[in-house]
This record gives C-alpha cells, sequence and structure tokens, in this order.
C-alpha cells in the first residue's frame, strides 16, 4: 500500500471517531481521559521496562517516575475543567465562548519518552473531542503502540468511537511526513529536524525547542545542600536526557569551593581540567551533532572515555567552564549527566552568563535562578530568554509535573519564538480546541476623545 492510501485510511477512520466523540457529554469525555491516564499509569513499571530495553536509552526507575507523575498531573489539572459547550462567560461584556474540537491531531512522539509524550498528550487532544494518530519512532515503535493498545482496551470499555487512537505501526518519514499534510493539526516532540518538518506541513503545528538550562545561583543564596541535590537529582534523573535537565551553573566566585563540596557529598565527581578537555570530542560530533553513542551514558562510563576511573556510584561530572568562547562548545546541550559550571563576579555578570549560553542554544526553553531576593529573581525574569523560569527548584520541573509550581502539566514544552516554536506555554487541552465567541450587544460606554488620548 503506498503512503498516501495508508494515510488516508486512517485519516477517514479518525475522521469518523472524531465525528462521534463531538457528540459526547463532558462526564463522557472526562472519563475517557482518566481510563487513559489510569491504565497507563497503573502499567508504568512494565512500560518503563520495555522503553529502556527497546530504545537502550535511561533508566527503568525514572521513567516509571516519568509515566506516573506525567498521567497523575495531567488528571489532576484537567478533571474539573471543561472543554465541552460553553466553557466560560464573561457577565461584564456578555461574552460567552463555546469549545469545539479542531479535528484529527497527528502526535509525533520521541525516542526519549515514548509513551509518556504519546498518553500526556493524548489526553490532551482526547479531552478537547479530537481524534489522535500516533506516528512513534522507529526505535521504539513496540513499546509505543503497547501504550495505544492499553490506552484503547479501555477507551473500549467506555464505548468510545472506533478508531480514536490509531498509530502508524511501521514508522518511516514518508509516513509521517504524508500525515502531517492531512490532519487539522501537527503536535510535534522531538528533535528539531522532526519540529522543523511539523512547521512546513502546511499544517498548524505545535512544536518544542532545543533545551540547555542555565542555572544562575544568587551571592544571596546560601542554602548549598539544597541546590546540589536539586541539580543531582534531576540531572541524573533518565541518564541526563531530559531537555529540562540542569546544564550550568553560573556560581559566585568567592564560594567556588563550598559549592563543589556540596555537590560532592551529593556523590559529584569534579573532573580535572585535563580530561575535561577531552568532553567535546565525546559529546559531539566534528560536525558539531550531539553524537547518540553517549547520549544517557553514565558518568563513570563517560570517565573511562577520557582515560579515567571514578566510582560507579557517580551522580554527575561537574568541570570549570573552558570560557565563553564558541570554541567552547560544551556550553550548549549535553544529554548525559555533566554539568559546566561559571565562576562570576557579579550577579549581572552570571545572568549575562547565562543569557550567552542561552542565545547559542536553548533560548526560549527553561532556567533556574536560586534566590530569596525577589527583585534579582525578576531581574532574570526580565533578562533571560526563556518561557519558564523556576526559582529554587529543579530544573525538571519545568514540565509541571511535579505539584510544586503553577505551571501546566505537559511533555511539550514550548518556546515561543526563540525557539522556532508557536507557543511559549506548556501544552494543554487549551491549545488544542477551537472556540466561538458568543457577544451579545450592551450599551456601548463610549469615552470622550480627549480621555483616551490624554497623556
Amino acid at each position: 500500500m503506498s503512503e498516501k492510501s495508508y494515510i488516508d485510511s486512517l485519516v477517514e477512520k479518525a475522521r469518523q471517531a472524531q465525528r462521534e466523540l463531538e457528540g459526547f457529554t463532558q462526564e463522557q469525555v472526562d472519563a475517557l481521559v482518566r481510563a487513559m491516564g489510569k491504565v497507563i499509569y497503573d502499567n508504568a513499571e512494565i512500560i518503563a521496562r520495555e522503553a529502556v530495553d527497546e530504545s537502550g536509552y535511561g533508566r527503568v526507575d525514572s521513567k516509571i517516575v516519568k509515566l506516573q507523575r506525567c498521567t497523575l498531573a495531567a488528571w489532576h489539572y484537567m478533571h474539573d475543567k471543561k472543554s465541552v459547550g460553553m466553557i466560560d462567560y464573561d457577565p461584564a461584556e456578555k461574552l460567552a465562548t463555546f469549545a469545539k474540537p479542531v479535528g484529527i491531531v497527528a502526535a509525533l512522539v520521541p525516542t526519549t519518552n515514548p509513551v509518556s509524550t504519546t498518553v500526556s498528550n493524548g489526553m490532551s487532544i482526547i479531552k478537547s473531542r479530537n481524534a489522535m494518530i500516533v506516528s512513534p519512532h522507529p526505535r521504539t515503535k513496540k513499546v509505543t503502540k503497547h501504550g495505544v493498545d492499553l490506552m484503547n482496551a479501555e477507551l473500549a470499555k467506555l464505548g468510545a468511537p472506533k478508531d480514536l487512537i490509531q498509530i502508524i505501526d511501521e514508522p518511516s518519514m514518508a509516513y509521517t511526513q504524508e500525515l502531517m499534510t492531512k490532519v487539522d493539526v501537527v503536535v510535534a516532540t522531538g528533535g528539531a529536524a522532526m519540529v522543523k518538518s511539523a512547521y512546513s506541513s502546511g499544517r498548524p503545528s505545535f512544536g518544542v525547542g532545543p533545551g540547555n538550562v542555565q542555572v544562575v545561583v544568587a551571592p544571596d543564596y546560601t542554602d548549598y545542600e539544597k541546590l546540589a541535590a536539586n541539580v543531582v537529582n534531576s540531572r541524573s534523573y533518565d541518564n541526563g536526557m531530559p531537555c529540562t535537565g540542569e546544564q550550568a551553573l553560573h556560581i559566585p566566585a568567592g564560594k567556588v569551593d563550598d559549592i563543589l563540596a556540596a555537590f560532592q557529598a551529593k556523590g559529584a565527581y569534579v573532573l580535572p581540567d585535563e580530561y575535561a578537555a577531552k568532553l567535546p570530542a565525546i559529546l559531539f560530533k566534528e560536525n558539531g551533532m550531539t553524537d547518540p553513542a553517549h547520549v544517557g551514558m553514565l558518568p563513570y562510563k563517560l570517565a573511562a572515555l577520557m582515560g579515567l576511573e571514578i566510582p560507579e556510584s557517580t551522580t554527575l561530572l561537574l568541570f570549570k567552564s573552558r570560557g565563553m568562547t564558541r570554541e567552547n562548545i560544551l556550553r550548549r546541550e549535553k544529554l548525559c549527566p555533566v554539568v559546566q559550571y561559571f565562576p562570576y563576579e557579579t550577579f549581572e555578570e552570571g545572568v549575562a552568563n547565562a543569557k550567552s549560553n542561552l542565545e547559542w542554544e536553548g533560548a526560549g526553553h527553561s532556567s533556574v535562578i536560586y534566590t530569596d531576593d525577589q527583585q534579582r529573581a525578576e531581574y532574570a525574569g526580565a533578562q533571560l530568554p526563556v518561557s519558564r523560569l523556576l526559582v529554587n527548584q529543579p530544573g525538571g520541573a519545568a514540565s509541571g509535573g511535579n505539584f510544586i509550581n503553577g505551571l501546566h502539566p505537559t511533555m511539550s514544552l514550548g518556546c515561543g519564538s526563540w525557539g522556532n516554536n508557536s507557543i511559549s506555554d506548556n501544552l494543554t487541552y487549551r491549545h488544542l480546541m477551537n472556540t466561538t465567541k458568543l457577544a451579545y450587544y450592551h450599551e456601548p460606554t463610549i469615552p470622550a476623545p480627549e480621555v483616551v488620548w490624554a497623556e
């Protein structure tokens, strides 16, 4: 069967399923969304093991946590939100808002999060009464299909339309490109090439950008034990692959020894300069691309490649910056548990260095500041080109899945125009609905021109 015929068949079935779902009540829709999340939550351990076995990436324990937290947080956030009929009414303006589906959504998922991304985005897609066609990464097609099969089995029990969630069984670039031209909306979570292809499809698309999380430690902040615990736990999570993991520390020059000691107490290893100099050739290819052979590699294995023997229990590798020039490619995102630190003389210099790193790679994504001074937090918020700046918390919380901040839970982090994305929000069901505004007439209150134009 040709790519066109195969994708046309999926789209035709999805169109019928979506039309049926459009007639469901809020209660019926919510029952479907809950069931999708709950079955993945309940099967998190087996799915996590399958994901690691099939991809060769990541840690089973981290993926269990990710699967359970992303589903729990998504349902907790969505369970009491309206997505059917009138969802809002402004009595002052006599303006009513009605939710409508966008139609069929293509969900492109990465090999690093083959089921967590599928279920997180899928819950939002179904919440807004859309149909979903999943395009898995070829490297993790089996585990992604297992997750889809589990969700479909639960949906069938609740009388959901057949073919509401479909998956390309044998994914290829040709199938994915054909799919993106036929659906109503594309959600692309993955590498830059995938996102670029989605935005070139001619269909409305939501993509993500590369991460390069910068951590600025302000001079007033002194709880280095908490700082080290947060960064170590976040950066070693899933062997350092998540885009929300910390990449660089910008720390007061006079506090370097104290901060390094706190990290060493948490199992970090401080690389001597001569070994750190070997990292670029290990983590990056000659053309500057990330070397996939070392993605998610444990610290002691990375050290062995440098001819250095360190404890297998090492949590991450910490090393001093080799400068702010373009020759220091380690200023970019690194997909394993390594963190570079940049000493600064003034807080403003630290923020400026973080901004410089982001402008090379990672602008629009996320960063962290550690400070108890609100003015310093707001200064960094005004200066750094990121969509989310976290205060005194681990970078992984940027997903909103840890219940420790007000960010909406998601597995797809918009990075705005900085990251060549259409949104700078955390993607939720609200982005996957059309709305109708019902505007009633009310007596106008027209202000005098001299009042409007007054200086």
